[in-house]
C-alpha cells in the first residue's frame, strides 16, 4: 500500500489510522465535511465532500485513484451502494468499519460466521430509516453481494480511549464520583472492548495484507461489567453504587442482559497481535480520573 483514502478519520480511533498510515509511509488523502480540526493536516491531502449528497460525493473522487480506501462512515445500505458505484474503479481494496452490534446477543464468543453478510436479505435504506445494527448489517450485505472490489468489514466492539467523544467510560467513572446510582440488567455479563490505538494500529494492518470479508478485532480476554466497575471504584478510591434492574428507561451505555464478547482468532490467525485487556483498561481508567 502506497497510496490511502480515508472517509472521515478526523474523531477517535480514525485519527489513530492516520497517524499509522503515515508511520508507514503511506500518502493519505483524508475526505470530510470540512467541518471538523484535522490535527495532521500539513502531513496528509485533504478533500471535502458531502456523503449525504451524491452528486458531491462523486465529483470530490474524480480522476483519483487509490491503492487502499477506508470507510469510517458508512451506516447504511444506500451509503454503501453509493460507495461502491463511486470506488469500483478507483481502488484495490475498501476497508469498511463495522460492528459487534451486527451480531445478535448469543451469550458466546461471537465468530465472523455468527453474521453472514453474503445472505442477508438487502433493503435499500437511508441511516435515518434504520438502526444502527440493522444499517451495519445492510451495509455489508451490499458490499458482499453487490462489489466487484475486494472488500474487508472490520467489526469492533465498544472502542475506548482518552479521546472517546461518546463518554461512555466517563458517564461511569462520573457517576462513581458523584455517588450516584449505576443502573445495570447483569454485573455478570462480560463484554469485549478494543482502545483507540489498536484499532487504528489494526486498521492500518489489514490494508497491507489481502485479507477479504468481514473479521473482527478486538483485545485480547473481556471482562465483566462487575470488574470494570471493580476497576473504576479501585481507581475512585469510591464504591459503587450498582442497582440491577430490567427497566429499559434506566439502563446505562453498557447495561447488556448476558455476555456479548467476540472472538479475534481469525486476525491472530493472520498475525496481529493483540494487547490483554487487564494490561490497559484498569490504567485508562485511572488516567480519566
Amino acid at each position: 500500500m502506497k497510496t490511502a483514502l480515508v472517509l472521515g478519520g478526523t474523531r477517535f480511533f480514525g485519527v489513530k489510522l492516520v497517524h499509522s498510515l503515515i508511520r508507514q509511509g503511506v500518502e493519505v488523502t483524508v475526505a470530510t465535511r470540512g467541518k471538523t480540526n484535522i490535527p495532521f493536516s500539513d502531513k496528509v491531502k485533504l478533500l471535502t465532500f458531502d456523503r449525504n449528497n451524491l452528486d458531491s460525493f462523486q465529483t470530490a473522487f474524480e480522476g483519483g485513484q487509490w491503492d487502499v480506501v477506508y470507510d469510517q462512515i458508512c451506516y447504511s445500505s444506500v451509503d454503501a451502494r453509493n460507495a461502491i458505484e463511486i470506488f469500483q474503479n478507483k481502488t484495490k481494496k475498501y476497508i469498511f468499519t463495522s460492528t459487534l452490534s451486527v451480531y445478535d446477543l448469543l451469550d458466546k464468543e461471537l465468530v465472523e460466521r455468527d453474521f453472514d453478510p453474503y445472505t442477508y436479505p438487502i433493503d435499500l435504506k437511508e441511516k435515518d430509516e434504520v438502526s444502527y445494527q440493522e444499517g451495519k448489517r445492510q451495509a455489508e450485505a451490499v458490499f458482499f453481494q453487490k462489489a466487484s472490489l475486494p472488500v474487508t468489514a472490520v467489526r469492533f466492539p465498544i472502542v475506548l480511549g482518552g479521546n472517546d467523544y461518546t463518554e461512555r467510560m466517563t458517564f461511569y467513572i462520573n457517576k462513581v464520583i458523584n455517588d450516584e446510582a449505576i443502573y445495570l440488567r447483569n454485573l455478570d455479563a462480560s463484554i469485549s472492548f478494543v482502545n483507540e490505538d489498536e484499532a487504528g494500529d489494526f486498521l492500518a494492518w489489514i490494508g497491507q495484507t489481502n485479507f477479504e470479508g468481514p473479521i473482527n478485532c478486538c483485545t485480547n480476554g473481556s471482562v465483566t461489567l462487575r470488574e470494570f466497575i471493580s476497576f473504576i471504584e479501585l481507581a475512585a478510591g469510591k464504591k459503587a453504587k450498582v442497582e440491577i434492574t430490567q427497566s429499559d428507561n434506566k439502563q446505562t451505555p453498557y447495561s447488556i442482559p448476558k455476555s456479548w464478547t467476540m472472538s479475534n482468532q481469525k486476525a491472530r490467525d493472520l498475525g496481529y497481535h493483540f494487547q490483554d485487556i487487564h494490561q490497559w483498561l484498569p490504567e485508562l481508567i485511572k488516567k480519566s480520573i
